[in-house]
């Protein structure tokens, strides 16, 4: 007999480098990045029902809940298997809305992991990662068993990396988000050439966090500094001490490794204090060491 209920942690990931590459036919841009779980993550809770379908998330009360990723996964789910007939999701937001660390693709990605540990007959991994990358290009990375992975096309071609050694991660959020398809359009207005979809990262680059450091970049920083003064300013502290600052996906949020350098810099090594831009929420956490697992509930 099949469970009714399970719930798991939806972990959060950060982007340790981030190109977009040139447009396919179809309009979407193809990417190539490399992601990393976090331990930040929000909690996800699903319970089957007979028919009724309806996901709870206080953060979001005022979204419609079919526009929820949350309830399009296991709509979708239902759909292409034919099971549940019914559902009820409940969410409890810790990670950012709208800061580039995969909230809403990880709540969309912990449904699909728990209605496959729940269903009768359960779909293969990688018939389950296709069905991900239906509902966004962080979902597949998110709904696999990989803590650290290269991604590739639209984020559903995934090679497994080994996990860097679990370290403090700092997250800045700003008090705004950036719209994905906003940053993509900003990108697009200012590029007349885009790099062809030939990837240049390896897995020999991310071998180790020094290593990573030095290699990292995010094509959307450029367009985003000029217009978000909070965003910039904390990147450039970054630049200037060479202390690895990175924007996570297309923002809003900035990470720093502490202890990380990106190169060496000469002159006085006591740094002024960090003046954390008005409003930014800073969050501490790590990076992850395992995927949490779905535990049944009943």
């Amino acid at each position: 007999m099949t469970g009714r209920a399970a719930r798991t942690l939806a972990q959060a990931k950060i982007n340790l480098s981030l190109r977009v590459l040139d447009k396919e036919p179809d309009g979407f841009h193809s990417i190539e990045t490399v992601f990393l779980r976090l331990d930040l993550g929000d909690e996800v809770r699903l319970h089957i029902r007979d028919k009724a379908r309806t996901v709870r998330c206080e953060a979001m009360h005022d979204q419609p809940q079919e526009r929820n990723l949350a309830y399009r996964a296991a709509s979708l789910y239902a759909e292409e298997t034919g099971w549940p007939g019914g559902f009820e999701i409940e969410i409890k937001k810790e990670i950012p809305i709208g800061g580039g660390l995969g909230g809403g693709s990880a709540d969309a990605a912990a449904v699909l992991r728990i209605l496959n540990t729940l269903a009768p007959n359960p779909l293969p991994d990688d018939v389950l990662l296709v069905l991900a990358a239906r509902l966004g290009s962080d979902v597949p990375f998110l709904a696999s068993d990989f803590v650290m992975a290269l991604g590739w096309g639209r984020g559903e071609k995934l090679l497994e990396l080994p996990p860097l050694p679990p370290r403090d991660v700092q997250l800045f959020f700003p008090p705004f988000g950036i719209n994905t398809g906003d940053a993509y359009a900003l990108l697009d207005a200012s590029r007349t050439d885009w790099p062809h979809g030939v990837p240049d990262l390896t897995a020999e680059m991310f071998g180790d966090w020094e290593s990573a450091a030095k290699v990292s970049v995010n094509d959307f920083e450029a367009v985003v500094r000029s217009r978000w003064p909070a965003i910039d300013s904390l990147l450039a502290r970054g630049e200037r001490y060479g202390l690895f600052y990175r924007m996570s996906g297309s923002g809003s949020t900035v990470f720093k490794v502490p202890g990380i350098n990106t190169r060496l810099v000469e002159g006085n090594p006591n740094l002024p204090p960090l003046q954390v831009p008005e409003g930014t929420k800073v969050i501490v956490t790590r990076t992850a060491e395992s995927v949490v697992p779905v535990e049944l509930l009943d």
